[in-house]
């Protein structure tokens, strides 16, 4: 098991279980967290994107990372998501998530305003030299400014930021980066964000990563992790693309990240309805595809190859 002080394989993006009025409930997430850290996972990520940090309020956030600090009680590293509005509330997140026990803190570059390389390290520059706690770079240019190598270049001269999880699933990018930072902070941490590049992502350098489906099957991430690490490169390869097929149906069975929802749900956890609304059509596609995900999720947990 990894040590709490440390941060590399597979870390868990968790999403919140909702009671029927729309509420954390509170004692599934628990047994959730209990079930990822029984099932091998490294690590737990709370409040990113697969976790919806945006559909909650900023009360709701703190309470999710108390939780989950709570429950792991020091088992495995809590890696925080603590993307807010502007600076300022971020270092509150930062300070808060470090008065809790979190291990690290994620942090995307501010979004809505697509904003110029210069202004995202002025951004992380400034949550630097203030946070209390350690911090990750958070590049996921679907959502939010990109990060990019010249930047990380600058901000790895910072002893706070300690690494970044990539989401761009651009392995030129990642292999350029590590080439580019290593040299100058051989600690510094890669985490790729993107499931379907897990295998080349660790072969090219990166130390682990989070990924949406290990809150679905973390047995399997797990799996594919230690089989790229013992260089049995053939038979990683072999579950990743079971990986990659239970991805993609369950990314396109709904607006992300509703999929995943329902797809855990069929490991034994009540998940609930999300907060955001669906018409009668999504619901009904949604539906249509669980038969589907349930049998990948089976064959996936049959292959021999992580036995």
């Amino acid at each position: 098991m990894c040590s709490a002080k440390t941060i590399s394989g597979i870390l868990t993006p968790l999403m919140v279980p909702l009671c029927a009025n729309g509420e954390i409930n509170e004692g599934e997430l628990r047994r959730y967290i209990d079930w990822l850290i029984d099932k091998g996972v490294h690590g737990l990520y709370p409040n990113g994107s697969t976790g919806e940090f945006t559909r909650f309020t900023a009360e709701e956030r703190r309470r999710i990372i108390q939780i989950v600090c709570d429950q792991t009680a020091g088992r495995v590293p809590v890696l925080a998501g603590a993307a807010e509005a502007n600076v300022h509330e971020t270092l509150d997140a930062c300070n808060a998530y470090h008065d809790f026990g979190a291990r690290a803190v994620a942090i995307v570059s501010p979004f809505y305003y697509k904003l110029s390389p210069e202004s995202v390290f002025a951004y992380f520059r400034e949550i630097a030299l203030n946070s209390p706690i350690d911090v990750t770079l958070y590049n996921i240019p679907l959502f939010a400014s990109p990060i990019d190598n010249e930047t990380v270049c600058r901000l790895a001269e910072f002893d706070r930021i300690i690494g970044i999880k990539d989401s761009s699933g651009d392995l030129a990018s990642m292999t350029r980066m590590i080439q580019s930072v290593r040299p100058l902070r051989p600690d510094f941490l890669f985490m790729t964000g993107w499931d379907a590049v897990l295998v080349p992502m660790l072969m090219a350098g990166c130390q682990g990563g989070t990924h949406a489906t290990s809150g679905i099957v973390p047995e399997i991430t797990r799996a594919i992790y230690d089989l790229t690490k013992k260089s049995q490169f053939d038979r990683a390869l072999s579950v990743q693309k079971q990986l990659l097929e239970l991805f993609d149906t369950t990314f396109c069975a709904a607006d992300f990240p509703e999929g995943f929802r329902s797809a855990i749900s069929l490991r034994g956890f009540d998940f609930g309805k999300g907060r955001q609304p669906q018409t009668e059509k999504q619901s009904a596609m949604l539906t249509a595809t669980t038969e589907k995900i349930k049998l990948l999720i089976q064959q996936m947990l049959d292959n021999p190859a992580v036995a």
